[in-house]
C-alpha cells in the first residue's frame, strides 16, 4: 500500500508542478509515436514475517520452488488480467515488438526483452504501463502470483536470447484484453466478481466511444483510395 501510495502521490505532483511552470506532465502509455512508451515496472518478493527471509530464495540462492510457481502464475493469469494493467486505449500502443517493451509472458533472468524479468531473487512484472492505478497494479499482480503457488503451477523454460522471437501473448487491443478479463472465472473469485464485470462495463464503454471516431489515419489512407 505504501509503495501505491507513492506512486500516486508522484504522479500528482509532478503534474501540479509542470502546471505551474506552464507545462504538462503525462502518464499515458505511449504519448509520441517514434519514441518508446512508458512502464510502470513492478518487482515483488515474499519475506517471511517471522524470520525475515526471502521465501523466493532457497539457503543456497537459488530459485525456490515458490517462485517458480509464482512466476508461473504471472504467466497464466496476467494476459486475462490486462484491463488492469493496460486500462487505456492507449495502452496497447506501448506494447509493440522490438520497442523496449514486452509482448508475451515469457520470462528471464535479467533479460530486458521478456514481460517477466528476473533480477537477482525477485520478479519484475514489465507489463504495466504508466497509465495504470499503482493499487490495482500491484493487486493485481500479487493475486497472479498468489495464484500460481495456490495451484502449484510450473513456469516456462527461461528465455535467454531476445523475447520478441516467441510472438505476441498479450491481447493486442482493450476490447480483446476486456473479453479475456470477462471469461477468466480465477480472476473473478480473486478479485470479486461485482468489481470485474463493473471494471469491464465501464472500460466497454469506453472503447466504443473510441470506436466512433474516426481517424486521421483512416482518412489518410482510405478516404479517397477505397
Amino acid at each position: 500500500m505504501r509503495s501505491a501510495d507513492h506512486v500516486y502521490l508522484y504522479k500528482r505532483t509532478m503534474r501540479e508542478t509542470a502546471f505551474r511552470h506552464k507545462v504538462y506532465a503525462t502518464f499515458m502509455a505511449k504519448p509520441m509515436s517514434d519514441q518508446p512508451g512508458s512502464s510502470m515496472h513492478v518487482h515483488q518478493s515474499i519475506i517471511d514475517e517471522k524470520t525475515g527471509r526471502n521465501l523466493f530464495a532457497k539457503e543456497d540462492g537459488t530459485n525456490s520452488q515458490a517462485f517458480l510457481a509464482y512466476i508461473a502464475g504471472l504467466q497464466k493469469y496476467l494476459p486475462s488480467a490486462m484491463p488492469l494493467l493496460g486500462p487505456n486505449i492507449n495502452s496497447y500502443r506501448r506494447l509493440f515488438s522490438d520497442n523496449s517493451a514486452p509482448i508475451n509472458v515469457q520470462w528471464g533472468v535479467d533479460n530486458r526483452t521478456v514481460g517477466l524479468r528476473v533480477p537477482v531473487s525477485n520478479a519484475e512484472n514489465r507489463l504495466a504501463g504508466a497509465d495504470a492505478n499503482p493499487y490495482l497494479a500491484l493487486a493485481t499482480t500479487l493475486g497472479c502470483g498468489l495464484l500460481g503457488i495456490r495451484e502449484k503451477l510450473t513456469p516456462t523454460e527461461v528465455v535467454k536470447g531476445s523475447n520478441y522471437d516467441f510472438g505476441y501473448e498479450l491481447p493486442r487491443n482493450l476490447e480483446e484484453a476486456l473479453r479475456e478479463m470477462d471469461d477468466c472465472e480465477k480472476l473473478q473469485e480473486l478479485l470479486g466478481e461485482k468489481f470485474v464485470k463493473v471494471y469491464c462495463a465501464l472500460k466497454r464503454c469506453e472503447f466504443e466511444a473510441h470506436f466512433q471516431v474516426i481517424s486521421t489515419w483512416e482518412r489518410e489512407y482510405l478516404l479517397l483510395n477505397v
